[in-house]
C-alpha cells in the first residue's frame, strides 16, 4: 500500500530550475508542505520522494489523514 500510495505521489511531481537560487524545486501540489531542492533533477526528485516518505510516517504519527491519489490511499488501522 505504501510503495503504490508513493509512486502514484511521485507522479503527481513538478520540477522546475530556479535560476536565482541555482537549484531544482520539486513539490506535490496536492501534498501541502512537500517539497524539496537540490543541485540536480535527478537529486531533487531523490530528495521530494524522502521527504513524502517522512510526510507520510509524520501524518500517520500523528493521525492526519493522508489525501487520497490515483485511488490509492493509506489506510491505518486502530491495532489493540
Amino acid at each position: 500500500m505504501l510503495t503504490r500510495y508513493i509512486q502514484a505521489a511521485m507522479r503527481h511531481a513538478s520540477f522546475r530550475w530556479l535560476a536565482e537560487d541555482q537549484v531544482w524545486f520539486g513539490e506535490i501540489p496536492e501534498l501541502s508542505g512537500v517539497w524539496a531542492t537540490a543541485e540536480t533533477e535527478e537529486g531533487c526528485r531523490a530528495e521530494l520522494q524522502d521527504v513524502l516518505e517522512e510526510w507520510i510516517a509524520l501524518g500517520i504519527r500523528l493521525g492526519h489523514s493522508i489525501p487520497r491519489l490515483d485511488n490509492v490511499e493509506v489506510v491505518v488501522e486502530a491495532v489493540g
